[in-house]
């Protein structure tokens, strides 16, 4: 596994690939790698010749209130996960790589990037978009993977890279969970047992929805007004949104349609922000 930290390393390397008639897939991190991207890992290697992990905390997506400092890092792990997952090249970019001192340029996608996250983080999704369009500008990659817990964010950065062209597949890998239900992130780690079990109220309000969608309830105020019963059981949980959208656009609809519509929940647990999604 090679580790490479220069941009025009890395553009060298992309091209070199391309050259040799080789596919790649990128699946971008910005660290404190879990078992969700140890999936999005594997299944990139499955569909690709090439696989390209990128390890970059980028500033841009972060809001005002949320600092960068407390986000979780974890590099010697970081690489180890990519390491035992076979992955050939590791793009570690120093942040002056990336976004040099006096940095303007920005890429702002303005229609999938309104509702839900995007309402509630101003500036969230510029910061992704601007990222994601350096990276496929470095990389040139075939494919790129995202989570499905991560909805929006994959929805966002499909329509930047069909609307400018950069010729670049998004893929979805389903959502993993441990064994509680919880989904895989960054901050699962630094809950205390208490802060746990309120986080599962997020799955648990999940799952009774797509129970209720599956016996055939289309309504979604019906499903929003079970889930958010759900989430209102736990002192702790501050829900920000309980939406059913359009799985693909992110656009609200005002009724289920099985296999396009999806339940999406964000909340607070204490100082964390969590997200969780499925399909109904």
């Amino acid at each position: 596994m090679k580790k490479i930290e220069s941009v025009a390393e890395m553009s060298a390397v992309a091209a070199e690939l391309r050259a040799s008639g080789k596919t790649v897939a990128l699946v971008p991190t910005m660290g404190a790698l879990h078992a969700g991207q140890d999936a999005l890992i594997r299944a990139a290697a499955a569909k690709a010749d090439v696989v390209v992990v990128s390890i970059f905390l980028n500033p841009l997506q972060f809001g005002p209130s949320e600092l960068v400092e407390r986000y979780p890092r974890s590099p010697v792990e970081d690489l180890a996960i990519c390491e035992a997952a076979g992955v050939p090249f590791v793009f570690v970019p120093p942040l002056e790589a990336m976004f040099p001192r006096g940095h303007a340029s920005f890429v702002s996608e303005e229609g999938t990037s309104k509702p839900l996250c995007g309402a509630s983080r101003p500036g969230h999704f510029r910061g992704i978009a601007t990222v994601m369009a350096k990276l496929f500008n470095i990389m040139r990659p075939n494919f790129v993977f995202f989570g499905q817990k991560t909805a929006q964010r994959a929805a966002v950065v499909r329509r930047m890279a069909d609307e400018l062209s950069f010729g670049v597949e998004v893929i979805l890998v389903p959502t993993v969970r441990d064994l509680d239900g919880l989904a895989w992130g960054v901050r699962n780690r630094d809950f205390t047992t208490s802060q746990r079990q309120e986080a599962l109220a997020l799955s648990k309000a999940l799952k009774r929805a797509k129970e209720m969608a599956d016996s055939g309830v289309r309504s979604p105020d019906r499903l929003i007004a079970e889930a958010t019963h759900i989430l209102g059981q736990h002192r702790r949980v501050r829900v920000i949104y309980v939406a059913i959208v359009d799985g693909l656009t992110m656009e609200m609809m005002r009724e289920v349609v099985p296999g396009k519509s999806m339940l999406a929940i964000s909340a607070w647990i204490d100082e964390v922000r969590l997200i969780d999604n499925v399909m109904l």
